[in-house]
């Protein structure tokens, strides 16, 4: 198995529903900033600024196991609740990648989801292929789950 990348991402009062729940939307959102962490930050601490250069999402696939609440219970005075996203890298292509995410509510899994994301230069308006640098990073959360050969 590979390595995943962990990220522990605050909830807000904003990304509740009527019901109390982080609403289904946010969760968009959520697997968004732990995937901006990886990229861009973890990205950069390994040399490779590019993905802040421009890469698109092609698709997004959600399946939602069990509702999240903010739980002021494990809140403090300092700190709002969190939810922990663990990701890794499901396939890697010339042109494109799949990030694949796991989101947990306390120790609970509460929602799987994927990303397939596409390199992309802005000024040309037009896809890329990954770079050398790109994929060496990605190589270490690569994980084959489908036999794929990533």
């Amino acid at each position: 198995m590979s390595d995943r990348f962990v990220y522990h991402c605050t909830l807000r009062w904003s990304d509740l529903d009527a019901y109390g729940h982080i609403n289904n939307a946010r969760f968009l959102t959520l697997y968004e900033e732990a995937r901006v962490a990886l990229m861009f930050s973890g990205g950069r601490a390994w040399g490779v600024g590019s993905f802040a250069d421009g890469v698109v999402i092609r698709r997004h696939e959600i399946d939602y196991l069990r509702p999240v609440d903010y739980a002021l219970g494990r809140a403090t005075a300092e700190a709002a609740p969190t939810v922990r996203i663990e990701m890794w890298i499901e396939e890697i292509r010339v042109s494109s990648f799949t990030v694949a995410y796991e989101l947990y509510d306390g120790e609970v899994l509460a929602s799987t989801a994927r990303s397939v994301l596409v390199p992309f230069d802005l000024e040309r308006q037009r896809p890329r292929r990954l770079t050398e640098a790109e994929r060496a990073f990605l190589l270490p959360y690569a994980h084959d789950t489908a036999g794929t050969g990533v």
